[in-house]
């Protein structure tokens, strides 16, 4: 993709900068939102589980990647794989925007109902709780990777080849789609 802005190469590695979102959805939340609901309602405006709930669906619309990668895919059969790409970097901008809306808030709620949820016996590893499951998540993720390369590879390297423009993630991404919706459900 065309990662200039005049003379300077936005480096592709850095992009998750604008998961700086997660920085301002949190000071604003705290700052606005939270002192307007407690005025307005009495008490805090989203429990625990609203929170997670909130991030779960905030991730779910972050997972318009899957459109954005097979616009991408598009775009680069179309022009026989130019480099860069006629698309501008900040066509992706909303799925990070969105993706860290949504870490604002599940993490914070995970945490939240750590602190207030746990048994008397076990406060002191409330902090180790949460760690915990976000460790687990990490594994999970890189297995769900190995397993994908697994399933789908083939002669092109199946949905995560080495080439992004002989992959396929767009799948990719609408399955990460149907486990997040999934997770509405556990």
């Amino acid at each position: 993709m065309d990662r200039l802005i005049g003379n300077f190469q936005i480096p592709a590695g850095s992009l998750t900068v604008f998961f700086i979102a997660i920085m301002i959805t949190l000071g604003f939340n705290d700052r606005v939102i939270m002192p307007l609901m407690k005025k307005r309602e009495g008490r805090p405006c989203f429990t625990h589980l609203q929170k997670m709930a909130i991030g779960l669906v905030l991730a779910t619309f972050g997972m318009r990647a899957a459109q954005c990668a097979r616009k991408r895919l598009a775009v680069a059969k179309a022009n026989g794989g130019l480099n860069p790409l006629p698309i501008r970097v900040f066509f992706l901008l909303p799925q990070f925007l969105l993706v860290g809306y949504g870490n604002a808030f599940m993490p914070t709620g995970q945490l939240d109902f750590f602190i207030t949820e746990s048994p008397t016996g076990v406060k002191t590893m409330r902090t180790g709780l949460f760690l915990g499951t976000l460790s687990f998540g990490f594994f999970f993720s890189s297995l769900r990777v190995w397993i994908v390369n697994k399933v789908t590879g083939g002669k092109n390297g199946g949905w995560l080849a080495k080439t992004i423009n002989q992959g396929r993630l767009d799948c990719f991404y609408g399955l990460l789609t149907i486990l997040v919706v999934g997770e509405f459900e556990i």
